[in-house]
């Protein structure tokens, strides 16, 4: 038999799936169609990626020290700048593109390769050289970003500091002016303001943009950039006044010389500041185009949303490796013969092996299709093709939405996928354990996804206030008792005694109102909407409490406006879900995309039936059919499975695993073989439990 690697893309589904035909016998998903609309806008960028990342020389190499790792890491930067893969958002003067929302497709695609090689690249190009470009001027641009782009400077993005890591408001270090020097001087005036986990600080970085309070004439003017130069680039010593340590091992990326820098003292020209958003003057006199210095911070960290993008895409690309991996061994591996005497079941048939994949493989999508859509956001802003404040502010919020949701979801499924394969799953020459150990910290950098979301709620509150700032009196009271009216329904139990007397007899017509496209929309909509006008009045008033009373209000319910920002974020994966099925023109890719939507859709459901319990929103009778529902489309996806996860576009020299070849195939056509062979011959020994069955069934018939 012809291992399920050797065949084309597409047909090792429908091959697989051979004993369960397709619902309607003609459903088949076009997986070249599905596949194209997967690589997006910036499909042959990806594509050009792809290509190198399954490249030998950019593969991670298990077993090496950390030492050894980082030495591979360094010399594959160079091996990305020779094949032209990393200047694309750069301008086009140096010989980049412009490109940037192509350059974050392409660096995303990295994590394939070695997620440590894509985080390097990250700091190199994503965060040293964005702060040069994005927070300089084009003096700044002329000085350093040739070298930041042939790897002449390798570099250290320096804000985090060990005291001060999301709040990057209250670092400590401070950058201060000395007028008479025409000089700042930096310092990290205690151990908890060194610059720590920074990448390329121990070993490689002999530049970096180190983020201080700039304070000139007695005054601080907040956080700004500073370009400093690290290391002698002869010696490789760190230059005077300037000091560090080595973070040493790490759960993971340990490709990435992370390390912590200090500073006493340490003098640096005043044209050193990035000064696209604040300048000091040759006196000291300091001026910025934002005048309002919380905007300005805002302003200026939002230049740097790109890794929250990037890590976003990156999230997605490691969920959908483990899933191909894992259903792929699903629809080879046996195990029980539940069904039959002599034949043993593939893991995809049993139903509770789809739920842990199947489920996570909606998400995955829906995942892919919200990402590609806060690309789109960000090209817009950054190409300046839609730059206003407003278009800022809902990139800096849509950004802080989806990360946090793609870089759980894939741990969640790397781990999952990984317990899916049992033992095998556990070695690491099938990548899931190293995989998850690199994305671990994705999860808590380019900002910890409890404050992100914590970020989102309050856009959320914001945009709620907002709503009834311009409403007269007589407006908001027609509001505020409509509200209350609604609320009195939904705790009577009015709606659910009307929604049971309509489902009463008739489960069918349950299911079938919650596969509807409108009443997903709804359910998900009406959830978020309520937990925030619950949350905004709750809080009502803050701003007129002394500060110390307002923050214990605000901490009083911040769980609750954390829920109410991750049920808005995934609201807005499966709006983009939907959004993506209407550019599907295959009846049948469309009509299995459709199915893997309402698995989405009713999954968030299931997860938060509860709360749709408890606030009326379900009915017990129609709560009762959401998980038959999701059992149903199980069903329904199974014999496309293989053909969704080929759709990803991700070739053996991707995925890299020793189960997802078609080894495992062979080995259990092997076994199958040479059962059937003895059983054909006779020789096989006879099966106690059958030997029983059979001597029970001649004893009752001769009663």
């Amino acid at each position: 038999m012809t291992d399920v690697v050797d065949r084309p893309a597409g047909q090792a589904g429908r091959s697989a799936g051979r004993d369960q035909q397709p619902a309607g016998g003609t459903t088949a998903v076009d997986v070249a169609a599905l596949g194209e609309q997967l690589l997006g806008k910036w499909a042959d960028i990806r594509r050009h990626s792809r290509q190198l990342s399954g490249r030998p020389e950019l593969h991670k190499t298990e077993g090496l020290t950390h030492t050894e790792h980082r030495k591979r890491a360094f010399g594959q930067l160079r091996y990305l700048v020779e094949n032209g893969a990393v200047h694309r958002a750069f301008p086009a003067s140096l010989g980049g593109s412009d490109d940037h929302g192509g350059n974050i497709a392409g660096f995303e695609e990295l994590v394939t390769a070695d997620p440590s090689l894509q985080i390097k690249a990250g700091v190199q190009w994503g965060l040293f050289g964005s702060a040069v470009l994005h927070l300089g001027t084009a003096e700044h641009h002329a000085k350093w970003l040739p070298g930041i782009m042939n790897m002449d400077i390798p570099g250290c993005f320096a804000m985090t500091e060990t005291g001060h890591g999301s709040d990057v408001a209250s670092i400590a270090t401070t950058a201060t002016f000395d007028p008479a020097a025409q000089e700042f001087v930096l310092n990290t005036p205690v151990r908890a303001a060194w610059k720590d986990y920074i990448g390329n600080a121990a070993i490689d970085g002999l530049g970096a943009v180190v983020f201080a309070q700039l304070v000139t004439n007695g005054v601080n003017h907040g956080v700004h950039a500073f370009y400093v130069d690290l290391r002698d680039p002869e010696t490789k010593d760190f230059l005077p006044g300037i000091g560090g340590e080595d973070d040493g091992v790490k759960g993971g990326l340990n490709g990435i010389d992370n390390g912590r820098l200090h500073f006493s003292n340490v003098r640096i020209p005043r044209t050193n500041l990035l000064n696209r958003y604040g300048n000091v003057d040759a006196d000291g006199t300091y001026t910025s185009p934002i005048s309002s210095p919380g905007r300005r911070f805002f302003t200026m960290l939002g230049t740097l949303v790109q890794g929250r993008v990037s890590l976003d895409g990156a999230a997605v690309a490691a969920s959908k490796l483990a899933l191909k991996t894992a259903i792929q061994y699903a629809t080879e591996r046996r195990q029980f013969n539940a069904s039959s005497h002599t034949e043993e079941e593939v893991l995809l048939d049993y139903q509770r092996h789809q739920r842990r994949l199947f489920t996570r493989l909606a998400t995955t999508y829906a995942a892919g299709f919200a990402h590609e859509q806060l690309l789109q956001k960000f090209d817009d802003v950054f190409s300046g093709a839609h730059d206003t404040d407003e278009d800022r502010q809902d990139l800096e919020t849509l950004a802080a939405a989806l990360k946090p949701l793609s870089t759980w979801h894939a741990l969640d499924t790397l781990q999952e996928c990984r317990e899916a394969c049992g033992g095998a799953g556990f070695l690491i020459e099938n990548r899931f354990a190293s995989l998850r150990a690199d994305l671990d910290v994705y999860v808590t950098f380019e900002g910890d996804n409890t404050v992100l979301l914590q970020l989102v709620a309050k856009r959320l509150l914001a945009d709620y206030a907002k709503e009834f700032r311009s409403l007269d009196v007589g407006v908001l009271a027609r509001y505020v008792v409509s509200q209350a009216a609604g609320a009195a329904v939904h705790r009577t139990g009015l709606r659910q005694v009307a929604q049971f007397m309509a489902d009463t007899g008739s489960v069918q017509k349950a299911a079938i109102a919650l596969r509807d496209e409108d009443t997903q929309r709804l359910l998900l909509t009406d959830r978020v909407q309520t937990m925030i006008a619950e949350v905004g009045g709750a809080l009502k008033g803050t701003n007129r409490l002394p500060q110390q009373q307002a923050a214990a209000l605000f901490n009083q319910h911040q769980h609750e406006l954390i829920e109410a920002a991750q049920a808005h974020a995934e609201l807005l994966q499966w709006e983009a879900f939907t959004e993506a099925l209407a550019n599907v023109n295959d009846p049948g890719t469309k009509r299995v995309l459709t199915w893997l939507r309402d698995l989405f859709g009713l999954s968030l459901i299931e997860k938060n039936l509860s709360w749709y319990l408890m606030n009326g929103r379900l009915s017990m009778q129609r709560g009762r059919t959401v998980g038959e529902y999701i059992n149903r489309l199980l069903v329904k996806i199974r014999p496309h499975a293989l053909d969704l996860v080929d759709a990803f576009g991700y070739g053996p020299e991707h995925v890299r695993a020793a189960i997802a070849t078609g080894a495992e195939r062979t080995r259990q056509d092997e076994a199958r073989a040479y059962f059937r062979s003895q059983r054909a011959d006779g020789k096989a020994p006879v099966d106690e439990k059958v030997l029983l069955a059979k001597q029970a069934a001649a004893k009752a018939s001769r009663r």
